[in-house]
């Protein structure tokens, strides 16, 4: 698979997809958008790969949103009707909200491992990962507050899933940094590195496990904890219970328990 704004390498189950526009800290162009939603539809319908890790190259994960996206937006509403502009505004939008959505819809987990910075739309992406990881250099901003906008791509909407609601609310209205380790304290990241190498041995360890177990039962997995922030404790029971009706009689769960007699470790049909 080859992209524009990303490199995309799969080795061992896990690929990796690297944001690969350092000379602009990994913002996205427009078109990166786009490429961005691409990505992960084919990844996730990829049946080769069992667990995506998100990285930045160079000295940034993701500075969000290149001016010349919003450059493209601005300069695509000619004309002087008022209601076209404003459906070609909400058409943008949500080709941008889907490019998001698309790491969160996608059907293996997803990991970021962040590093420099992750502002404005980095942190939109992020916020639709399963897992975070940083650097205890990194930080993180909501830096919509500092430019006259509402963030619109799903970290108002998904993040509070993740923080307790006052840190939400605070780091929503002031814009302010927040660095690594204090990530891992609220809860936003599992872990800080010392250093981008660590950080990568370390994700990519978490990546391995994950590719080493049922395929099936990962992806079930991910469906029935998305289902879990939606639903009541007693809705979710009755997923699950429906989910593991029809899928429980798998041929993975039979070499896991073969393999558990044997004192070996199961081997996963793709």
């Amino acid at each position: 698979m080859s992209y524009t704004s990303f490199e995309v390498n799969i080795e061992n189950k896990i690929a990796h997809v690297h944001i690969n526009r350092p000379e602009k800290a990994n913002s996205l162009n427009f078109d990166g958008w786009a490429e961005l939603n691409k990505v992960f539809d084919e990844l996730s319908s990829n049946s080769a790969v069992r667990v995506i890790v998100i990285k930045g190259n160079g000295k940034h994960f993701c500075a969000g949103m290149d001016l010349s996206a919003l450059m493209h937006i601005a300069q695509s509403y000619e004309g002087t009707c008022e209601a076209r502009k404003r459906e070609k505004f909400s058409r943008d939008l949500q080709m941008l909200q889907d490019s998001i959505s698309s790491i969160d819809d996608c059907t293996k987990p997803v990991l970021a491992a962040v590093h420099g910075a992750c502002v404005g739309a980095g942190v939109d992406l992020i916020s639709a990962c399963d897992m975070i990881y940083c650097t205890a250099s990194a930080h993180f901003c909501i830096k919509e507050v500092d430019m006259g906008l509402v963030a619109d791509m799903g970290t108002l909407q998904r993040l509070p899933r993740k923080i307790p609601s006052g840190v939400m609310s605070e780091l929503a209205y002031t814009g302010r940094k927040l660095g690594g380790e204090e990530a891992v304290k609220i809860g936003l990241c599992n872990h800080a590195a010392t250093d981008l190498e660590t950080l990568y041995a370390y994700v990519d360890g978490i990546a391995a496990q994950i590719a080493a177990k049922s395929p099936v039962v990962i992806r079930g997995t991910k469906k029935v904890l998305a289902h879990a922030q939606e639903n009541s404790v007693k809705d979710g029971l009755e997923y699950i219970k429906n989910w593991n009706a029809g899928m429980i009689y798998s041929n993975d769960l039979m070499e896991a328990m073969q393999a558990s007699m044997e004192k070996r470790t199961p081997i996963f049909e793709d």
